[in-house]
């Protein structure tokens, strides 16, 4: 019985955990790694065609992307999350792999022209819809076998429409261990989804610390605050722009907007008109709209028993197609743009700035994080001058952030999730944090709450019967050129050759004890296609 950190050690992104136990092996989150890579991440240590199974906690890709990079190096197994995490899942890793394609096809252009060596996107579209359809939906509050000595329960975390903490329960021999995953822990009184629950037992628990150095201060009035930015925008003739992620804080601006509308906050601009210019976001607002029952919380469901859309309004336009995109832009009336990316690296976003930077009259409102080395992060930081599609562009716009909008807990929402365990845990383990920031709050635990709790690195083994560290590990700093030459070596053609043949074993394995008769057929299948390529 046995728990391997891989992903998130040191780290915001890329979580992911291997876990070897009552004779299965399976994983935990298979995210991707976004924004610069610090540590390097150890392999998961089998073969990903010998992994029986998977859990997801929530669908941000930092926690779910590379599930289709699993599917095209030999995972088949089901992957068990809550039903609005499958469905937002189906989405989600489709415009994942639509951007690395189209980044692949970018950066072959301009490989060609400089001879260079074919780039090989992480994985295709084929390669995420193949993992799409490995998804098992589950409902919270419900323990599930997996398999024996196996069992499961989702409990929500309050952090995205669907997010989960996990529960697993482990049986082997006479020893069972409960073990719990955070997940990430959300942000208490955020608008449409309920708070995170609380749980009360466990013998280990992996969480979270995004923000476990630091408060979101006192919180705003998202709605007063949002009248006020209007209202002077408006009065100069322009546009309200916000960068935005198309899952969770779109819609949580629709509901804003949806009550500013329906409370004549506004009166004399009532008829202004929101557009959502993202077809990503579009399809998310549906999926909302779809899981409203086990994910919204008292408040939305009070407008919705009333036969209130919690997320729509008349004055609602969406954009899907390039042209409707475009032809915003060729609106001359003052208006809000919702659109993706939220941190302006990429998207329709960038189209909206060209448009609206360079004019006094119009406001760029952030509403989210904006990471270290995206355009999000410069405008924040005040630069003047901007490249955009080849142009500089001169920032005139009012550039406004509305702090305090995070679907994270901050630190006294980690503790005080962490303090609802009414025995201590055996021990804590504490990740999916800057690299300070994990081990200021693993002392945290220790010195308020009294538990035994450690910041991992990548490839740190625990022995979950003992309590034992089997093998510790130390953090191997990324230099950029080693980033570059690993990423590019992960999504070679090659490297999914020989994911293949890994398949391929775990196939013969599995069909160890089958009739003699197939068996034949299935190596004289094997010797001819050898035959074939072995020149």
């Amino acid at each position: 019985m046995r728990l391997t950190f891989i992903g998130a050690a040191h780290e915001v992104t890329g979580s992911c955990y291997f876990l070897e136990a009552a004779g299965k092996k399976f994983i935990v989150d298979c995210g991707m790694e976004q924004g610069p890579d610090q540590y390097e991440n150890q392999d998961i240590p089998v073969a990903l065609s010998d992994l029986d199974f998977a859990l997801l906690t929530h669908a941000h890709i930092d926690h779910s992307g590379n599930f289709p990079l699993a599917y095209a190096k030999g995972f088949k197994g089901p992957i068990y999350a809550t039903a609005a995490t499958c469905d937002l899942c189906d989405i989600m890793l489709r415009d994942s792999a639509h951007i690395q394609m189209f980044e692949a096809e970018w950066r072959n252009r301009k490989a060609r022209r400089n001879g260079q060596p074919e780039f090989v996107p992480a994985y295709t579209m084929e390669d995420a819809l193949g993992v799409i359809q490995q998804f098992v939906p589950c409902n919270y509050s419900t323990v599930i076998e997996l398999a024996e000595g196996i069992k499961v329960r989702f409990t929500d975390a309050g952090h995205l429409l669907g997010s989960s903490s996990i529960e697993i329960w482990i049986q082997e021999g006479d020893e069972e261990r409960k073990l719990v995953f955070s997940g990430d822990i959300g942000n208490t009184e955020q608008p449409l989804i309920k708070d995170p629950e609380y749980l009360d037992s466990a013998d280990y628990v992996i969480m979270e610390s995004t923000y476990g150095d630091r408060s979101h201060g006192e919180k705003p009035d998202y709605v007063g605050e949002l009248v006020k930015i209007l209202r002077r925008t408006f009065a100069r003739g322009g546009n309200l722009v916000i960068p935005s992620f198309a899952v969770g804080r779109t819609q949580e601006m629709l509901y804003f907007f949806r009550k500013i509308k329906a409370d004549n906050l506004l009166p004399e601009y009532a008829d202004f008109e929101v557009y959502v210019d993202s077809p990503l976001a579009v399809q998310a607002t549906s999926i909302f709209k779809e899981h409203y029952r086990e994910c919204y919380d008292e408040e939305a469901m009070d407008l919705i028993n009333r036969g209130i859309n919690p997320i729509t309004f008349p004055g609602l336009k969406l954009s899907i197609t390039s042209d409707e995109s475009r032809a915003i832009n060729f609106n001359e009336q003052p208006k809000v743009i919702l659109s993706a990316s939220g941190m302006c690296d990429a998207g329709r976003i960038k189209h909206h700035l060209k448009h609206n930077l360079w004019r006094r009259e119009s406001t760029i409102l952030f509403v989210g994080y904006q990471a270290v080395n995206t355009l999000g992060r410069a405008l924040v930081e005040g630069a003047k001058d901007v490249h955009l599609f080849g142009e500089e562009i001169h920032v005139n716009a009012e550039i406004i952030r509305l702090p305090g909008i995070s679907g994270h807990a901050d630190n006294e929402g980690l503790m005080r999730w962490a303090a609802a365990f009414k025995e201590k845990p055996k021990r804590v383990f504490v990740a999916h944090g800057d690299d300070q920031v994990c081990d200021i709050f693993a002392k945290r635990l220790e010195d308020e709450l009294g538990y035994s709790a450690m910041a991992p690195y990548s490839g740190t083994e625990v022995d979950l019967i003992t309590n034992e560290i089997v093998k510790e590990t130390v953090g191997i700093v990324v230099t950029h050129a080693e980033q570059k030459a690993r990423s590019r070596k992960a999504a070679g053609v090659f490297a999914r050759l020989v994911a293949a043949g890994q398949r391929l074993m775990a196939v013969i394995r599995h069909n160890e004890g089958g009739a003699n008769k197939d068996l034949a057929r299935f190596a004289d299948q094997i010797n001819s296609l050898c035959d074939k390529w072995d020149r």
